[in-house]
């Protein structure tokens, strides 16, 4: 498997001059989409991990089980998880910019706000995402194999 992805990569950076972005947009769709595609089968593997006590290996299989079937959905959530992540944090560089433009000079005072806000928001993204996931991982239990959610309950103790 490894090869073939190695002999793929050297065939198509011979060719990439030949036929230049045509080669490129390929490549990229077929490295990109199976990337997203593993991603999403092992989204789930930290709770799997925490509450299943399977191991590494098996942890990310459960969770292939558990997602298979509703990874569009997890590509969703995810995905409106990320672009709120991404205007939140462009927010917040906005609002440095501004103040930066108005004061018309960067005084540390103002770069030691704009290091902890930046980390406070970092902090609260990475929060939501792991949130997400556990109530993923929670909501797929539930729908796959009828547990209540009082069973699963002690994830979160």
């Amino acid at each position: 498997m490894i090869l073939a992805l190695v002999v793929t990569m050297f065939v198509a950076g011979m060719l990439i001059p030949v036929f230049g972005n045509i080669i490129v947009f390929i490549a990229f769709i077929a490295l990109v989409v199976p990337g997203i595609m593993l991603f999403l089968g092992i989204s789930v593997s930290v709770p799997v991990l925490i509450q299943e006590r399977l191991g590494v290996f098996g942890s990310m299989s459960r969770s292939r089980v558990l997602t298979k079937g509703s990874r569009w959905s997890l590509f969703g959530l995810l995905l409106v998880l990320f672009l709120a992540a991404i205007a939140i944090q462009m927010a917040f560089a906005l609002l440095f910019g501004f103040t930066f433009a108005i004061t018309g000079s960067l005084s540390t005072v103002g770069l030691v706000v704009g290091a902890i806000g930046s980390a406070l928001v970092s902090t609260v993204v990475s929060t939501l995402m792991s949130v997400a996931i556990a109530v993923s991982y929670v909501e797929l239990r539930q729908v796959r194999e009828g547990t209540s959610v009082d069973e699963l309950a002690e994830i979160f103790s």
